[in-house]
Order: structure tokens, then C-alpha cells, then sequence
């Protein structure tokens, strides 16, 4: 198998943008990592091609990647304020950038590769993060610099990451619903492989096990979409005798969804099910009653991410930036105290 830039950058311990800037020449890097680099291109053998070698200069834009989606990616107003906060820094610090996006992952990988092929892209900011991606790959083979906003799901040593502790963050929101008395508490999210879906979703089961609750995996019901027609495994737990009194929802536009089926279930909010959700968006507020969310700061996960990309594409040495963003639970009118019959 050919030795990969990713392998280099595994080696020396850097990531492979750096390993792509040694490759071009650039006179930020240090002398102390440039021969680290060097010493691991030449253990490994790899020879950078020469499409990949690039003119060294200041960054001008950035490429923010959405995950792929007919609408909802539009409609979900996390990556609005994320990509609002991005804007906010960009045009402070006199950068430009543009939304990358598609119906899959394959027409994502595929604009980012003319992108990169005309030379006019300098970096990527990744508004999701997921395992086996396509996308990611692509950019460590080719030495690009990215910032992911979420977990990384390899390379995590030398990827830059912007994120809230979901994984607290689930807890916390299953403990304020048992704070509440109740005890049998449901979970709902998207059919998706995002990694803070199943990182909130093991913080709601260590919060079951750490309050000797069962984790019963028929409370954990997930959806195609927001806007699915396809209901049929939340309204059948809902019509169970012993169907959950709250639920946890990992994104509030799935909490709405929730809301309309108990309608359709004759169950009313808070009185026969409490709701916990995530993101704080304005859905939360419209909604009727309104939300109580977990706030996860999605316009600061976008000012972090930029001013990253920024910094370490003006200094390659820095070493690799991990930052997490707080959390915090905004109480509204959809939890109430459980009372038993």
C-alpha cells in the first residue's frame, strides 16, 4: 500500500497540512519540525506529488462543508449561527468564505476537490463530524487544512477540533429529568452517524445506569428526518402503558416532531410528557410550550473554529487545538415534575 501523507503526519506527530507546508517550503515552520518531518518522509519513503505542492501565502478563504442534505441542513438553525459566527471573524480578520454542500457525500467530496484543484480555497471548516468520512480523507491526503466543528473520528491527535462535551452535556440533561422524578425516560435523535448524536446519547444512558435506571433499548427511538412521515416507532411507545414520562431529544427540530405526534397521541405537554432538547434554536421558542434546551453555543463554536483555521494557517507551528465550548440548560415550559397516578 503507498505511503500516505496521513502516515507522515501519524509519524512526526503533526497534522498533514503541516506536513503539506514543510513539502512547500514555507518559512513559518520551524527548523525543529520541518527536520521531524523530513526524517519521517524519508523512514516512510514518501515523495509528495507534485499537483499537491502549492504557493505559499496568506489566507484568503475558507470552505465551510454542511453535511449533505435536500433542505434540512438549510433549515436547522445551528449551522445558520454557526456559519454566522464563521462570517463574523472572516470579516474581521479580512478573510472570505463560501458554503460547500450536497445532496451525499460523494457531491460534497467532489466540489471540494475542484475547490482545491483551482487553487482558490485555503482551508475547510467541517460543520459536522462523523466516522469514515469521505470528505476528511480526502483533505489529509492532500495535506488541506480543516477545523472540524464536533469530534474527530481519526487522527484525533492531529486534528483540529471545536466542541461541546456532549457526552456531559447528555448526562446532564437525563439528570435534570430524574431531578424531577421521573424515571422512565425515552430518547430520540436522527438516523444519522454524527458523532455528538451518539455521544449525547451514551451521556443519557450513563445517567440511567449512574441512577440504577434500566437502559432499555426500545426507549431510544430514531428518526430518517425531521420531517419524516414515518412515525410509527415513537407512536407505538407512546401508546404503551409503560411508555416513557420525558424524553431527551438530541436536536429541537426533532423535539417538535415529538410534539406533534403526542398531539396525535392525545397526550399533552408537560402534563404527560416532559421534553428536553438541544441546541436552544428558535424552534425552541416557538415551539408551544416552549423548550427547555441544552444551549450549546453554536454561534461561538463558529467564532472558534474560524479564528482557528485563521491562526494556524498564519502559524503552522502551533500545536494542535482542542477547545470545548460550555453547555447550559435554559428552562422553559415543556418539563414539569413527574407525579405518579
Amino acid at each position: 500500500m503507498a505511503v500516505t501523507i496521513k502516515d507522515v503526519a501519524k509519524l512526526a506527530g503533526v497534522s498533514p497540512s503541516t506536513v503539506s507546508r514543510v513539502c512547500n517550503g514555507n518559512p513559518a515552520i520551524s527548523k525543529e519540525t520541518r527536520e521531524r518531518v523530513q526524517k519521517a518522509m524519508a523512514e516512510l519513503g514518501y515523495e509528495l506529488p507534485t499537483s499537491d505542492v502549492q504557493t505559499v501565502q496568506a489566507i484568503k478563504t475558507i470552505g465551510i462543508v454542511l453535511p449533505p442534505s435536500g433542505r434540512e441542513a438549510y433549515e436547522n438553525t445551528f449551522y445558520l449561527k454557526a456559519i454566522r459566527g464563521i462570517s463574523q471573524v472572516c470579516n474581521q480578520r479580512q478573510v472570505a468564505s463560501t458554503v460547500v454542500t450536497g445532496c451525499d457525500y460523494d457531491e460534497i467530496l467532489s466540489s471540494i476537490r475542484t475547490l482545491h484543484r483551482s487553487g482558490s480555497i485555503d482551508g475547510f471548516i467541517l460543520l459536522y463530524s462523523r466516522k469514515n468520512d469521505i470528505v476528511i480523507d480526502y483533505l489529509c491526503e492532500h495535506g488541506l487544512l480543516y477545523v472540524i466543528v464536533g469530534k474527530a473520528g481519526e487522527l484525533s491527535a492531529q486534528t483540529i477540533c471545536i466542541d461541546n462535551d456532549n457526552l456531559l452535556a447528555g448526562r446532564e440533561a437525563a439528570d435534570y429529568l430524574y431531578n424531577l422524578g421521573h424515571r422512565r425516560i425515552g430518547f430520540l435523535s436522527s438516523r444519522n452517524d454524527f458523532m455528538y448524536a451518539s455521544d449525547r446519547r451514551a451521556g443519557y444512558q450513563l445517567s440511567l445506569l449512574l441512577h440504577d435506571l434500566p437502559v432499555q433499548a426500545d426507549y431510544c427511538v430514531a428518526m430518517d428526518r425531521v420531517a419524516s412521515e414515518d412515525t410509527s416507532a415513537l407512536t407505538n411507545l407512546l401508546r404503551r402503558e409503560d411508555r416513557p414520562t420525558a424524553f431527551v431529544v438530541s436536536d429541537d427540530m426533532l423535539a417538535l416532531a415529538l410534539e406533534r405526534v403526542c398531539t396525535q397521541a392525545r397526550l399533552t405537554i408537560p402534563e404527560d410528557i416532559s421534553i428536553i432538547a438541544f441546541n436552544n434554536s428558535l424552534y425552541a421558542q416557538l415551539a408551544s410550550p416552549q423548550l427547555t434546551a441544552v444551549d450549546i453555543n453554536s454561534y461561538q463554536l463558529g467564532q472558534e473554529a474560524a479564528n482557528q483555521i485563521i491562526n494556524h494557517a498564519e502559524n503552522p507551528n502551533l500545536l494542535t487545538t482542542k477547545i470545548i465550548v460550555p453547555h447550559r440548560i435554559v428552562e422553559r415550559g415543556s418539563c414539569r415534575e413527574f407525579k405518579s397516578l
